[in-house]
């Protein structure tokens, strides 16, 4: 693991000076995240927001989570010391180029990675990771609620192979995720927003799916779910509609058995909401380029 990273144990002084390196100062983080949190399609010009940061009640046991547990758990948002992100075409990452892997124990360090984005309270990721200890877990979310939640359920639970961080996913993506290092990408319940002029802020676009779609090794797959219908036809659109990814069903995939039945999923059912899941998988290099040439 990082070795410069302060243990829980250290003085209370070493700790407050990580959480303000990191931005997870409780007083200031609902307003930074307001202000500069950016948009998984704004790769140019203004950005335009997938999610909104709500002044959400912050419990006592997740503001101490976010104290205690922060330095243990939560990757700090870093910028490549090299100029320019990391790009879709860079060739496939060595153990050495993953630069993510050295925040796990050693054992872990070459272990598949699956990456989370947009956790929640943490209950499907904690529950998933529960059951499979031979994998790299990443959680990736803004809400300081939801990340002190998860810190709670990694530790209650000895998640030692998850990390989190509280960050923007398209920067972590392009500037901390190395190209063909991710085995799969879990997202759950994304903000569906409803309204057609708010269609522009949901999560799965183009260039989004472009983006984790490079981050894929070959056979990573891609696993999405929603309970809004019309939500989850443009995702089945979006995702079909990239030529490096391949559906694993003929349309809506049936819930596959790593994915629990969350609180919120069991509220959506009660509501007579439809739950769908989208499952596609990463094509190797020559299948991908074969197909090319065959749709030329």
């Amino acid at each position: 693991m990082k070795s410069d990273l302060p243990d829980a144990n250290n003085s209370s002084s070493e700790a407050k000076e990580f959480l303000k390196a990191t931005n997870f100062n409780q007083n200031n983080s609902l307003r930074s995240n307001r202000q500069t949190r950016q948009s998984p399609r704004s790769f140019e010009g203004k950005p335009i927001r997938s999610y909104v940061i709500r002044a959400g009640r912050m419990g006592s046991g997740q503001s101490k989570a976010l104290e205690t547990l922060a330095p243990r758990y939560l990757i700090p948002f870093e910028v490549p010391a090299e100029k320019g992100n990391i790009a879709p075409s860079a060739q496939a990452s060595t153990p050495e180029e993953d630069k993510l892997a050295s925040y796990w124990p050693t054992k872990y360090h070459d272990a598949p990675l699956i990456i989370e984005i947009g956790f929640g309270m943490g209950d499907a990721l904690a529950a998933i990771a529960s059951q499979d200890h031979s994998k790299r877990y990443l959680g990736i979310d803004v809400h300081p609620p939801g990340v002190g939640s998860m810190l709670q359920l990694i530790e209650r639970h000895d998640l030692d192979h998850v990390r989190l961080i509280q960050h923007d996913a398209v920067e972590v993506l392009s500037q901390m995720v190395a190209a063909h290092s991710v085995a799969g990408f879990h997202i759950y319940f994304p903000d569906p927003w409803p309204k057609k002029r708010h269609h522009k802020r949901r999560l799965i676009q183009p260039d989004f799916v472009k983006l984790m779609a490079s981050r894929l090794k070959a056979g990573g797959y891609i696993h999405c779910a929603t309970d809004w219908e019309p939500y989850a036809q443009s995702m089945l659109e979006v995702l079909s509609a990239e030529s490096s990814l391949v559906n694993l069903a003929s349309g809506y995939h049936e819930r596959p058995a790593w994915r629990p039945m969350t609180k919120f999923e069991a509220r959506g059912l009660g509501l007579g909401h439809i739950v769908n899941d989208l499952l596609f998988r990463k094509q190797s290099c020559i299948r991908h380029n074969l197909y090319n040439e065959l749709v030329k």
